[in-house]
């Protein structure tokens, strides 16, 4: 029976089983493949999407359990947090390899639609659980609290 998917803005006709990760329909079916596979068990959140405006790990989200929910992924994300991370990422030349990049971004954009003058503590808070094998971390932490600055003005 096919799942109805809303990613984007765009609604999706997929026929695939029940339990197929969000992640898999995400980008081999629909086809956008910013969102990445780290893990495959929510732990690096490389596969972070937002779903009806929170993060979540699209690697363990069923799709049966999304249908009718609004999905965002890193290339549909918008908006004044979304534009001030984006900013502040390439101001700060955060990424290096740049494949955890999007979960990154993903997590830093939902930290700042709630909390618009995050600390430290905030911060290491809301992206515990993105991984960086680059260990970009504090240049991550600097662009947070940059795009917080830069939502301000």
């Amino acid at each position: 029976m096919p799942v109805s998917l809303t990613v984007n803005g765009k609604t999706h006709s997929l026929d695939l089983d029940d339990d197929t990760p969000l992640l898999w329909a995400i980008r081999d079916e629909i086809g956008l493949t910013g969102t990445k596979f780290g893990c495959g068990i929510a732990q690096c959140g490389a596969c972070t999407v937002f779903i009806d405006g929170s993060a979540t790990r699209s690697c363990v989200t069923p799709i049966a359990a999304v249908e009718g929910a609004e999905i965002v992924t890193i290339e549909g994300v918008s908006g004044k947090p979304a534009e001030a991370v984006q900013a502040a990422w390439n101001a700060l030349d955060v990424p290096q390899c740049g494949y955890c990049q999007s979960g990154q971004i993903m997590s830093a954009v939902a930290l700042l639609s709630e909390n618009g003058k995050p600390t430290d503590d905030d911060i290491d808070q809301a992206m515990n659980g993105n991984l960086c094998r680059c260990a970009t971390y504090v240049r991550i932490r600097a662009a947070i609290h940059d795009a917080a600055k830069r939502m301000e003005g």
